[in-house]
């Protein structure tokens, strides 16, 4: 293996992580750092809820785009001959993890950022995008339903280990179901405070159907 070209992939995934696209667009275009206001989260969610749809919106698309493009940072060492095609699954969960600890603890703006549930979804998006594909579909029927992001996030990232263990997209795989139950356990750890509201009934909503100012 290319001990250079492996270090360079790493640190490279993590920069990558570490992009804070919500304070940089927020501060870039409104001159409004999003974790002064609202939850004080540094993510997509707050965003939406600070600067609205459009700016929520691109953050999330852009973090969404940071996990993937680190993930297919394994697939740029196969292709150079680095690793093997049965070490290719490893490195693409080493390197989206990675994007993720960078997301959560960005090196720019000291090391606080968001909850990295986006990341997340690139990431899955690039290692299995039929099964991002049914998450995807649970997070937005939870959240029609509810109204919870958090809620809606950790039933959606549980929903991607279990499916693997039911075998939905063919023959289990060992090293996607112990992933997908530890990025799991990650979005509750990251979760915590938001269980707690969910408990106690005072958990933020996103009003998904604003209703009309019309008589």
């Amino acid at each position: 293996m290319n001990i250079a070209l492996f270090i360079f992939t790493i640190i490279a995934a993590y920069l990558l992580g570490s992009i804070p696209s919500s304070v940089w667009y927020g501060i870039g275009y409104f001159g409004i750092d999003v974790r002064k206001h609202g939850s004080g989260n540094a993510g997509a969610t707050n965003t939406f809820r600070v600067l609205g749809k459009r700016a929520g919106t691109i953050v999330m698309l852009i973090d969404v785009l940071k996990g993937w493009t680190a993930t297919c940072l394994a697939s740029l060492l196969f292709y150079m001959d680095t690793i093997g095609e049965t070490e290719l699954l490893l490195f693409k969960i080493l390197f989206g993890i990675i994007a993720i600890f960078g997301h959560i603890f960005p090196v720019f703006v000291g090391f606080k950022g968001g909850k990295g549930i986006a990341t997340l979804l690139g990431m899955v998006l690039a290692i299995h995008p039929e099964l991002a594909a049914v998450c995807i579909t649970i997070f937005i029927l939870t959240l029609v339903a509810s109204q919870y992001v958090s809620l809606s996030s950790i039933l959606s990232t549980l929903a991607f280990p279990v499916l693997s263990w039911a075998g939905m997209f063919g023959h289990p795989e060992p090293l996607l179901i112990v992933f997908g139950f530890i990025m799991f356990v990650l979005v509750v750890l990251t979760h915590q405070k938001n269980i707690v509201r969910l408990v106690n009934g005072n958990e933020n909503r996103v009003n998904i159907f604003p209703k009309s100012n019309r008589a």
